[in-house]
């Protein structure tokens, strides 16, 4: 089932806006399943789960975060559509390779330059990809998310901050 952009930019802005303190948004790029957004000190791309959040619950998303300072230059986050368990391991899995998050609570993010690297290389070359952990109950729970549009995000976010460099 196709995604519809504009659910898609609303869900998304909105997300970015309440992580960020209300800070303006400057749209960079929106296509396939991903939009870019500048948002002064921090420049990203990111996307939804492919599961729609009812009403009052949180509706997971993923992205990369760049800022102009490089301390954030690719780093992957995920926003869980519930808090994990805690000492849970969170699971991201892309083109069938899994990658071991560092987690807080319903946040989990990567652990090092270099799985940013290559998570961002594996995104780049897949169709999709899942998020897999335990939740307070220990049940398994999964977020999916699509990747089409996910490259010309990552790059308009890179090239964004990358152009306030002092």
């Amino acid at each position: 089932m196709p995604i519809n952009r504009d659910i898609l930019l609303t869900v998304f802005f909105a997300a970015v806006a309440a992580s960020a303190g209300a800070a303006p948004a400057t749209r960079l790029f929106a296509g396939g399943s991903w939009a870019a957004v500048d948002r002064g000190a921090v420049c990203e791309a990111g996307t939804r789960s492919e599961k729609i959040a009812v009403k009052g619950k949180v509706q997971a998303m993923a992205g990369f975060a760049f800022s102009a300072d490089r301390r954030r230059w690719g780093e992957f986050y995920v926003r869980l559509s519930r808090p994990s368990r805690p000492g849970s391991t969170v699971i991201l899995t892309v083109a069938g390779q899994p990658f071991l998050l560092s987690a807080r609570g319903d946040w989990a993010w990567s652990s090092s330059a270099a799985q940013q690297s290559a998570i961002m290389a594996a995104v780049r070359s897949s169709p999709r990809m899942t998020v897999e952990t335990r939740d307070s109950a220990g049940r398994r729970f999964r977020d999916p998310y699509r990747l089409d549009g996910a490259p010309t995000a990552i790059d308009a976010a890179a090239a964004r901050c990358a152009g306030k460099m002092r």
